[in-house]
């Protein structure tokens, strides 16, 4: 079928006709252009113009295949919030996608924020379960950056390494399973450079098995040395049982401690309601409620409550994206009264069709 319209051959470039059709020179090749005409009288010098004018166009594409797989910088805007728009207007064309909010919110910065850090991982793990396949090639290799950014912030701080293990072990497991459809384009990108990342995520999971707690050098005032009711309210304040397991572990006093039934009381009625309490009673051999058995029990039935110290936020009057204390243009006469918390699970489905 014939070309119609416009000269491809736009005007401004340079063109040579070769055996494959006609070539564009590039900007850099320019210096070659006068010496066409001359060149081409020849047979040698014909194929010496084009073996360079190839050699030329190899390099720089290998040039650039080699920054973009070297690149650890994430994909930034100026912008610290998004516009969530699930259709098309005379104003915008398109839709958002969740691989667009993950790259524009600057999730790089936020996980060195203690406050928005499990905020950061919690969604990373969400992801990581079903939603792997919706994110563009560059969301994910954004995804796997912010994701070693907190395998190394965990190994330099020591702390929430459980969390980080559960993480990693997730999205193993995930990849364990897409990987087996090769040929059915479940994954963007080579196969190759899945197996890669997949060894990148065994190689975490060996440093953190391996890390050694460092114990702090100060002197001064220890957990053991404050009032055992001071050390109580210290634990009334884990959200996990599993950290208070752990601390009775310590010590023969915080065992004692870890066992009070007031304390798993306080921390089930904060994670359940008392419907999903009621429903999941277990006495122990006093005739008592064993509060303990019943939150382990009550965490396998039921999501745990989450609370975070700072998170997303959408606008209802506007449909703005970003996190809780970052300015946005919105005209609404009361901005603040149309802010709208997010929780992890909630900014997945926000972005489900």
């Amino acid at each position: 079928m014939p070309f119609l319209g416009q000269d491809w051959r736009s005007p401004g470039q340079s063109w040579v006709k070769t055996e494959d059709g006609w070539k564009r020179f590039l900007e850099e090749q320019s210096h070659f252009i006068s010496d066409i005409n001359s060149y081409c009288n020849t047979e040698n010098n014909k194929e010496n113009v084009l073996n360079n004018l190839n050699y030329d166009i190899v390099v720089k594409k290998r040039r650039k295949d080699l920054f973009n797989n070297n690149t650890k910088i994430q994909y930034l805007h100026q912008e610290k919030w998004i516009y969530v728009h699930k259709g098309s207007t005379k104003e915008r064309h398109g839709y958002c996608t969740l691989g667009e909010a993950f790259n524009r919110l600057d999730f790089s910065s936020a996980i060195h924020d203690s406050r928005k850090f499990n905020y950061v991982v919690r969604l990373l793990e969400l992801i990581a379960k079903s939603q792997l396949t919706s994110l563009s090639g560059i969301a994910q290799k954004n995804y796997m950056n912010i994701l070693e950014k907190v395998v190394q912030k965990v190994l330099e701080d020591q702390q929430n390494i459980r969390l980080i293990k559960e993480l990693l072990l997730t999205l193993y497991t995930s990849l364990c399973t897409l990987v087996q459809r090769v040929g059915k384009s479940v994954l963007v990108g080579n196969i190759n450079v899945w197996f890669y990342r997949m060894e990148t995520i065994v190689d975490w999971q060996h440093q953190l098995n391996n890390i050694q707690i460092t114990r702090p050098s100060l002197k001064g005032t220890t957990l053991s040395d404050l009032p055992l009711s001071l050390q109580l309210n210290i634990m009334q304040r884990f959200a996990d049982g599993r950290d208070i397991v752990c601390l009775g572990q310590v010590s023969s006093d915080l065992q004692v401690l870890s066992e009070d039934r007031l304390l798993w009381k306080k921390l089930c009625q904060y994670h359940f309601t008392e419907r999903q309490i009621r429903k999941r009673l277990i006495l122990s051999d006093k005739g008592h409620l064993d509060w303990k058995k019943m939150y382990f029990k009550l965490v396998r039935c039921y999501p745990k409550r989450e609370q975070y110290g700072q998170n997303l936020q959408l606008c209802r009057h506007c449909h703005i994206l970003s996190w809780e204390g970052t300015d946005h243009p919105c005209t609404a006469n009361n901005p603040e009264s149309c802010l709208v918390c997010l929780s992890p699970q909630d900014f997945i489905n926000l972005f489900r069709f």
